[in-house]
């Protein structure tokens, strides 16, 4: 078993997956099979008896990428190890010592931020619009995995949310808080402080942390916040077996808090820390990544990726048809419209619309995207979701305009 681990991967992966002791950080830029490392360095450490299944823990940002990860231990042969987000394993830790700590079943989890602050604000007596406490729940967010008070919240932030002025945001805010108290309550963001602070206060709660795991896999730590940094810290204690995995060019998160200074100093806060950089990308054209890397030159971490191999194009040349090019575009109207009329020109040059694919980020920007292609009379498909005029909301809209239309005049 030990030797399927370590099959099929280049030199650089082998490298990280058989670094199994001490602090490893492995730089892995975009297709560099990072998970492929992940997964594979666990099993290799299980197979050869350097680590026990129960005994390691691996995070990561997301329930579907925790998922994947068991996935994949499983097929290695891999069973029982703690693969979970950072909540999802902080929510397990207080559900199981919270009895013992305060005497009492855990606090529930609040479901909807943004109703709280409605309820909140009804009490002080402000009607501020969904968009802005929407808003005023992301400075919440921010504030927390940034490990602020409100009263330093305010001072670093001062501009206030909308038509709330900073003042009015910190009020708010209080009362949020109180009113999450009031109800027994946790947000997702007081699971992590909650978690954080009883391994701080309750020696024994970190006793029984710090014998449990030993071993200590993050992903994706570009990503990771204070707030979960210092968490990360407190479960981890005095053992010096952790990786990190990441690539400072993906970070996503920083709006939200995120710092990719705990990817970028690893090396100089680790001792002994080792360094394996993955930039053999698996997945693109050379002629993509040389775009990719010249974005990327002079960033701070960015990496150098190179192809694995030449891929045939469509048309078999070897070689992309059409060098990639970067457009930037004012706002989201002007780039559907862009990217329309590139469309367009293409269909008119005689390429099949079929072999034709527009990708983007969120699924919010379909709407726009669809209705600039149907303004050049070409039809799409969007995969993964509806058309824009077929979300029920959009469909009951359009049938109340059009009767509202055709309404007989008083």
């Amino acid at each position: 078993m030990s030797d399927r681990a370590l099959q099929g991967l280049d030199e650089r992966q082998l490298e990280a997956v058989t670094t199994l002791r001490g602090p490893l950080v492995v730089l892995a830029g975009a297709g560099t099979g990072k998970t492929r490392v992940i997964t594979h360095r666990i099993a290799h450490g299980v197979d050869t008896g350097a680590y026990s299944p129960g005994r390691v823990m691996a995070v990561t940002f997301t329930a579907k990428a925790a998922g994947e990860m068991r996935g994949r231990l499983r097929a290695l042969g891999v069973e029982g190890v703690a693969a979970r987000t950072f909540h999802a394993a902080a929510l397990a830790q207080l559900n199981y010592f919270w009895p013992t700590v305060a005497g009492d079943t855990a606090p529930g989890i609040v479901d909807n931020k943004v109703r709280l602050l409605a309820h909140a604000a009804d009490g002080m007596g402000l009607e501020p619009d969904t968009a802005t406490l929407r808003d005023v729940a992301s400075e919440i967010e921010w504030r927390k995995v940034t490990m602020r008070s409100i009263d330093q919240y305010a001072a670093v932030r001062p501009n206030g949310v909308g038509r709330l002025e900073v003042t009015q945001v910190a009020e708010l805010q209080r009362a949020y808080e109180k009113l999450k108290d009031q109800r027994r309550q946790l947000d997702f963001e007081d699971v992590l402080l909650a978690c954080a602070g009883m391994l701080e206060a309750e020696p024994h709660v970190a006793a029984s942390v710090h014998e449990q795991y030993r071993h200590f896999t993050v992903d994706e730590f570009q990503d990771v916040s204070p707030l979960q940094h210092r968490l990360l810290e407190l479960w981890r204690g005095d053992r010096r077996d952790i990786c990190v995995v990441g690539d400072a060019s993906q970070t996503i998160y920083s709006f939200a808090g995120a710092d990719a200074r705990f990817l970028l100093d690893f090396a100089s806060t680790h001792e002994d820390a080792r360094v394996v950089r993955l930039e053999t990308n698996h997945r693109s054209d050379a002629a993509i990544l040389a775009v990719a890397n010249e974005l990327m030159r002079g960033r701070p971490g960015a990496l150098e990726l190179t192809a694995a191999a030449v891929r045939p194009s469509v048309d078999g040349a070897g070689e992309l048809t059409q060098p990639p090019t970067v457009t930037a575009y004012e706002d989201d109207v002007a780039e559907a419209r862009g990217v329309a009329a590139q469309v367009a020109a293409r269909i008119g040059a005689g390429i099949d619309p079929r072999r034709i694919a527009i990708l983007y980020r969120a699924h919010s920007q379909s709407a726009e995207l669809v209705r600039a292609l149907a303004d050049h009379g070409i039809a799409a498909t969007v995969l993964g979701g509806k058309r824009f005029f077929d979300v029920p909301e959009v469909r009951q809209a359009v049938m109340a305009l059009r009767g509202a239309s055709v309404a007989p005049l008083d």
